[in-house]
Formats: structure tokens, C-alpha cells, sequence
């Protein structure tokens, strides 16, 4: 008889890589229940395919009353936490949104599961806490040097969860995925808005020369990372998931039109995001040799499966343009 498997509270599971995580979850046998605010970001159609198979509360992580009330009802086990503003250039264009969910709201998260006791506690950080790197890759205990707003409060939020570590003994463990790619990305991220500026038959804005440097990730390999950590991970740990597969930017842009037959005369190289990090690259040896986790998806495979989904569905794609035209209105 199979043992029975911790209930998992979700935060920001009907985003873009936790609702991949709340099915993989659900396929491997968990109870899940997702806690989510529902932003520009947020869309429960993601998780059509598992509808009825997991409990879903509409809330803010920064709410502390209704979050605490979801704990002593549900009394989960474990608690992943994906919940947070992730978007760089918002974050340059007002940084107040992402200190309060990326920070404060991972503190309240962090008091009450500590007020439950929580058994563990994974929450999602970020490969760009590290800066960025000409040559070589992070490893786990590198110093943090972040470069924007957003990754600042990430930051922050690493920092806090490591004092909750050391001063409470509390059960925690940090992930950070490099560059995530995939089905149901919001049209702000580098891949599905050069898909939709295609659609639209406008210009790609590229910053730059191009040339910044990404480790993409699938966000199905992602998320079994993520489950890998939960279940075989070490509390105090932190463990960096990459994919060992480096695109510089204007390759990736490039990739997308030749796949959809296009020429690179859509390409709009525009002035330089502010503190635009050059090139991020994670070591990942650790979370393999602890885990077993490797990653399966090859990147030109899984980016001509993107491209083709999101074709499929340019309906969904072109709709959440009006959320983020205003980013690119003088590019």
C-alpha cells in the first residue's frame, strides 16, 4: 500500500510555473491546495486539465488573516511558494509591488507556517540573485548581487527565510531555476512576446545587441525539480536548477523565426534595459547528486513545441497584450 503523501499549499499556483507544479504534484499523488490573488499574471485556465483535483482560494499572500485562516482549515503539510511579481521591467518602472509580494508577503507566508508547523517549506527564488557572470557559473553558496528591483526583493526574501533557518529551526529550502520557458508563459517574457509581436506582424524589440546571455529551462523540468526538492531535499539547503543549455538572446528571437518562416527583419534592437545582467549561468550539480533530478527537455525541442502551442492558442496569447502594451509603447 503506497504511503500517503503530504497535503501541499501552493502559492501562486495558477501562475506560470506553479500551475505546472500543482500538476505534476497532483499526478504524483498529492493533495494540493492553491492559494493565488488571480493578478494580470494569474489564470486558472491553466489548470483546466486537473480542474476538481486540488482546492483553490483566491488571496492575497500579504492578506495575514485570511492566509492564517487557510492554514488552520487545511492544515497543510508543506508549503511551496511561487507566489510573487516577477517581471524586471515592471519592477524598474515601480518597485513597490514587488517588495511587498516578493518580501512581505513571503514573511507572512514564513510566520504562519511556522505558527502551524509546517513540516517543509520550499519557497522559489530566482538565478538572477546572483548578478550576473562573464565566465564561469554560481554555485550554491555565492554571494548575492542582485541588479534590479525585482531580484533585490528576491533577494531579501532568500535572506529572511535563511534567519528563519538559522534562529527558528524552521524546515525551509531555497530553489533557483535560471530562465523558464514554455506553454501558458505570459506574453512579457523574451519567447511568447516575440511569438505575439510575429502574430501582430510588429517589430521585435531586442535590448541591446542581443547578446545577453540565458540558461533556458522547460518548465515541466522546472517543476520536477521543484517536487525532487520537496521530497528528497535537505532542510537549510539552497539548490540551483539549470538547465545547462546557454542561448544568448538575439539567438533565441532568431530560433522563433526561423521556425515560423519569418526573416530577421523583425528584429528591433532598442536602448539597453537599465542594469541589464550580461550573462547568468548555475552549476546544478548539487540538486542531481542529491535528488536524481536531471534535465529532459532539449531546448530546440522544447522551444518548436512552444511555438506551436502558442500558435494554437493565439487567441489566450493575443488577449493579454493589453496588460503590458504600455511597457513597450516607445519601442
Amino acid at each position: 500500500m503506497r504511503a500517503k503523501l503530504p497535503k501541499i499549499l501552493v502559492t501562486g499556483g495558477a501562475g506560470f510555473i506553479g500551475s505546472v507544479f500543482v500538476k505534476v504534484a497532483i499526478k504524483a499523488g498529492h493533495k494540493v491546495v492553491i492559494v493565488d490573488k488571480l493578478t494580470y499574471a494569474g489564470d486558472l485556465k491553466r489548470l483546466e486539465e486537473v480542474k476538481g483535483k486540488f482546492k483553490f482560494y483566491k488571496c492575497d499572500i500579504c492578506g495575514r488573516n485570511k492566509i492564517s485562516s487557510i492554514f488552520a482549515k487545511e492544515r497543510p503539510a508543506a508549503v511551496v511558494n511561487f507566489a510573487a511579481e516577477t517581471h524586471v521591467d515592471r519592477s524598474i518602472h515601480n518597485a513597490k509591488a514587488f517588495i511587498q509580494t516578493n518580501v512581505y508577503g513571503t514573511e507572512v507566508l514564513l510566520g504562519i507556517s511556522r505558527k502551524y508547523n509546517i513540516q517543509r517549506f520550499i519557497h522559489i527564488s530566482s538565478d538572477e540573485v546572483y548578478g550576473d557572470i562573464k565566465r564561469g557559473e554560481f554555485f550554491e553558496d555565492y554571494p548575492l548581487n542582485p541588479s534590479s528591483p525585482y531580484s533585490a526583493a528576491k533577494a531579501a526574501a532568500d535572506l529572511l527565510l535563511k534567519s528563519y533557518i538559522r534562529t527558528y529551526s524552521f524546515p525551509g529550502i531555497i530553489v533557483r531555476p535560471s530562465n523558464n520557458y514554455g506553454l501558458w508563459q505570459y506574453p512579457e517574457k523574451l519567447i511568447p512576446l516575440t511569438i505575439l509581436k510575429i502574430l501582430r506582424k510588429e517589430k521585435i524589440p531586442v535590448y541591446g545587441n542581443g547578446k545577453n546571455v540565458r540558461e533556458w529551462l522547460y518548465v515541466g523540468d522546472c517543476a520536477k525539480a521543484v517536487l525532487k526538492v520537496l521530497e528528497k531535499g535537505r532542510v537549510g539547503e539552497i539548490y540551483n536548477i539549470g538547465s545547462n543549455q546557454e542561448k544568448q538572446n538575439i539567438e533565441v528571437v532568431k530560433d522563433i523565426l526561423k521556425i515560423l518562416n519569418e526573416d530577421n527583419n523583425f528584429i528591433s534592437f532598442v536602448k539597453d534595459r537599465p542594469g541589464h545582467d550580461i550573462r547568468y549561468r548555475l552549476n546544478s550539480r548539487k540538486i542531481s547528486g542529491e535528488t536524481g533530478w536531471k534535465p529532459e527537455v532539449n531546448f530546440q525541442e522544447g522551444l518548436r513545441y512552444t511555438v506551436y502551442w502558442y500558435l494554437k492558442n493565439k487567441d489566450w496569447l493575443l488577449n493579454k497584450w493589453k496588460n503590458i502594451a504600455y511597457l513597450y509603447k516607445d519601442r
